[in-house]
C-alpha cells in the first residue's frame, strides 16, 4: 500500500472567519483530487485494518493534536467553576423534563428508585471519567480516552454517538424549555407555541420555533468566552439550588401518602425501564471532563468538581422525584411540565411560576454548559480529522471553538424544530449508556494493558476475563427482557460475572494512577459495565432500531471520509516526527 506524500500543516496567516476553501475542510492527500480519492477508496480494506489496530497516546491527545486548533484555549477554571458547571449542566437536563413522563408511563411513585439506580450507574461512570480527565486533561473527553485505550475505530464509533448525544440532548432540552415556557402562559396547553402540521408523522408534526430561539441564544453566549460563561452559570445555579430546596420542602409539606399507593404499579420492569430513560437526567457531567484543557489544576479540581457534585445531585434527584409523586397521583401527572402543573393542582398557583422559572433556568444553564462541552468534544474530533479540521479552530480572542459550536447549534436547531421529546429521549439514553459502558472497558484496559509491556499470556487472561464480564452482563439483560424470573439463570450469570471480575483482580496491574484513581478496580468498572448494559437492554426495540440506523449512517461516513482523513493524518504526524528526528526509513505507522 502506497504511503501518501507528506503535507505540512498550512500556516495560520488568515483571519479566523476567512477559511472556506476545500483545503480548509479537506486538507488530506486523499481528498486533493478525484483520482487521489479513488485511489484511497480502493485501499479501504488495508487502511481499515491499519486504523483498527491504531491507538493514540497521552502525549498525542495532549500536545500534538492541539496544533490543529492554531490558538490555545484559556486555562481559567477552578474546582468551584467545575462544581457549578456540573450542577448547571446536569440539574435541569432531565429532572424537570423526564420525571413526569416516566412516573406517568412506566414507574409510578417508584420513579425515585429509578433515579437511585441511574444515579449509582452514573456515579460509577463519574469515577472513570475523573481518573481519565486527571491523567489526560484534553478537550476531547471520552473521545480522547477511548482513542488512547480502545483504538481509532472504536473512538470514531464513540465520536459519532457523542455528536448524536450532543444534537439530541440539546434538541430535547430546547423542546422542554418551550413546553415549560408555554405552561407559564397557558397551563392547559403546553403545545400552543408550536405549529401543528397534520401531514407529518406523529412525533414530528409539532414544529417548535421557540426551541430554536433558545438554542441560538445559549450557544451564542457560550461562544463569547469560557470564564464569562462559567461565572454566569454558577450565579444562576446558586439561585436555582435555593429554589430546588423550596420545591422539595413544599412537596413534602403538601404530600399525600395515598398518592404513593401502589408504589410499583408497573412492577420492577417499569422501574428499570424508567431508569434507562431517566439516565438522561444525569447526562452532562461528561461535559465537565471536556473542560479539563481549560482547568488550572486538573489533578485536584476535576475529582472535587465531578465526584462531589454528582453525589449531591443523585440525592437531590431522588428527593425531587419523591416529592412530585407525593404531591400528585402518578396517573394525573402532566408529562410535559410536571412540577409547575403539580403545584397548580395543590392550590399553590403562585408557586407554579417559581417552579417554572427554576425549570427554565435549569434547562437554560444545561443548554449553556452543554454547548461548551459539545463544542470541545467536536473540536478534538476535528483535531483528529474524523470530521473536517475547520471545526477544530479556536478563536484567538475568545479562546473558544466557535466553528464547532456553530456545527452543533445548526444541527440541533433543525432536530428540535421537528422532533418530539419522547422520540429524542430514548435515542439519547442509548448513546449515553453505550459510551459510558465503553469508558468502563477503557479504564480496565488502561489499568491492565500497556503496549509492549504486558506479557502475551497476561493479555490473553485479561481479554478472557473481560469477555466473561461483558457476556455475563448481556446474559442477565437477556434473561430480564425475556421475562424469565427464575433464580437459577440469574445466579449462574451473576456467578460468571463474579468469577470474571475476580480473575481480573488476580492479574497484575500494568499501570497505577499517578495522582487520583478509581477505587476498587476492577470491581467498580465491572459493575459499571453490567449496569450500563442492563439499562441499555431496558430501553426497548425502538431505541435499538434508531440507534443502529444512526450507527449505520456513521459507519458509511467513516468508510468514505473519516477513515481516509485519519489515515493520512497518521502518516503526516509520522513524517513530521521523522523530519524532527532525522530519520528516513521506517515503515511503521504511528497512530495520531
Amino acid at each position: 500500500m502506497e504511503e501518501p506524500p507528506y503535507l505540512p500543516n498550512p500556516p495560520a496567516s488568515r483571519s479566523y472567519f476567512n477559511r472556506f476553501t476545500k483545503q480548509d475542510f479537506f486538507p488530506s492527500q486523499s481528498f486533493q483530487t478525484f483520482s487521489s480519492y479513488k485511489l484511497a477508496v480502493s485501499q479501504t480494506l488495508p487502511r481499515l485494518r491499519n486504523r483498527l489496530a491504531a491507538r493514540s497516546t497521552d502525549s498525542t491527545e495532549l500536545t500534538t493534536l492541539k496544533a490543529h486548533s492554531e490558538n490555545p484555549m484559556h486555562r481559567c477554571l477552578t474546582w468551584w467553576d467545575l462544581t457549578w458547571l456540573a450542577f448547571g449542566s446536569v440539574v435541569g437536563s432531565g429532572i424537570f423534563v423526564i420525571t413526569g413522563q416516566e412516573a406517568h408511563d412506566h414507574a409510578g411513585p417508584a420513579v425515585s428508585l429509578s433515579y437511585a439506580v441511574s444515579g449509582l450507574s452514573a456515579l460509577l461512570s463519574v469515577f472513570c471519567y475523573a481518573e481519565f480527565a486527571v491523567e489526560i486533561p484534553a478537550a476531547g473527553g471520552s473521545f480522547s480516552y477511548l482513542r488512547v485505550e480502545l483504538g481509532d475505530f472504536l473512538a470514531f464509533v464513540a465520536a459519532g454517538n457523542i455528536l448524536l448525544e450532543a444534537v439530541v440532548g440539546a434538541a430535547g432540552l430546547g423542546r422542554s424549555w418551550s413546553s415549560y415556557f408555554a405552561s407559564i402562559i397557558k397551563p392547559d396547553n403546553t403545545d400552543f407555541l408550536r405549529i401543528r402540521i397534520n401531514k407529518f408523522a406523529p412525533g414530528f408534526n409539532l414544529l417548535d420555533p421557540t426551541a430554536v430561539g433558545i438554542l441560538v441564544i445559549t450557544n451564542t453566549i457560550a461562544m463569547t468566552g469560557t470564564k464569562r460563561t462559567s461565572c454566569l452559570n454558577w450565579i444562576a445555579s446558586i439561585i436555582s439550588a435555593s429554589v430546588i430546596v423550596f420545591i422539595i420542602v413544599m412537596g413534602f409539606v403538601h404530600s399525600n401518602s395515598s398518592n404513593l399507593t401502589p408504589f410499583f404499579p408497573y412492577k420492577a420492569e417499569g422501574v428499570f425501564q424508567a431508569a434507562a430513560v431517566v439516565y438522561w437526567s444525569y447526562t452532562g457531567f461528561d461535559m465537565v471532563a471536556t473542560m479539563a484543557e481549560e482547568t488550572k489544576n486538573p489533578s485536584r479540581d476535576i475529582p472535587i468538581g465531578l465526584v462531589g457534585s454528582m453525589s449531591v445531585i443523585t440525592v437531590v434527584y431522588c428527593l425531587m422525584a419523591l416529592a412530585l409523586t407525593m404531591m400528585v397521583k402518578y396517573t394525573e401527572i402532566d408529562v410535559n411540565a410536571a412540577y409547575s402543573v403539580a403545584f397548580d393542582r395543590i392550590g399553590m398557583n403562585w408557586a407554579k411560576y417559581v417552579v417554572s422559572i427554576c425549570a427554565l433556568k435549569g434547562m437554560t444553564t444545561s443548554l449553556l454548559v452543554g454547548s461548551m462541552g459539545q463544542a470541545r468534544y467536536t473540536t478534538q474530533i476535528a483535531r483528529a480529522h474524523m470530521i473536517p479540521p475547520w471545526f477544530a479552530l479556536v478563536h484567538p480572542k475568545t479562546g473558544t471553538p466557535i466553528n464547532a459550536t456553530l456545527l452543533v447549534t445548526i444541527i440541533s436547531c433543525v432536530v428540535a424544530f421537528f422532533s418530539s421529546l419522547d422520540v429524542l429521549s430514548s435515542v439519547l439514553s442509548f448513546s449515553t449508556l453505550f459510551i459510558f459502558m465503553l469508558m468502563a472497558v477503557a479504564l480496565l484496559v488502561r489499568r491492565y494493558y500497556v503496549k509492549d509491556v504486558t506479557p502475551k499470556n497476561e493479555l490473553g487472561k485479561f481479554i478472557a476475563c473481560l469477555f466473561v464480564i461483558i457476556g455475563s452482563s448481556i446474559g442477565v439483560t437477556a434473561l430480564w427482557n425475556s421475562n424469565s424470573r427464575g433464580w437459577i439463570g440469574y445466579t449462574a450469570a451473576g456467578l460468571f460475572w463474579f468469577v470474571g471480575t475476580l480473575g481480573m483482580m488476580l492479574l497484575p496491574k500494568q499501570r497505577v494512577p499517578k495522582v487520583w484513581g478509581v477505587p476498587l478496580v476492577p470491581w467498580l468498572p465491572s459493575l459499571s459495565i453490567g449496569m450500563n448494559l442492563f439499562l441499555i437492554g431496558s430501553l426497548g426495540r425502538v431505541a435499538f432500531f434508531r440507534f443502529f440506523i444512526c450507527s449505520a449512517v456513521m459507519l458509511l461516513y467513516y468508510l468514505f471520509v473519516g477513515l481516509h482523513a485519519t489515515y493520512d493524518l497518521a502518516y503526516q504526524d509520522r513524517q513530521e516526527s521523522k523530519l524532527g528526528d532525522g530519520k528516513g526509513n521506517d515503515n511503521q505507522v504511528t497512530a495520531s
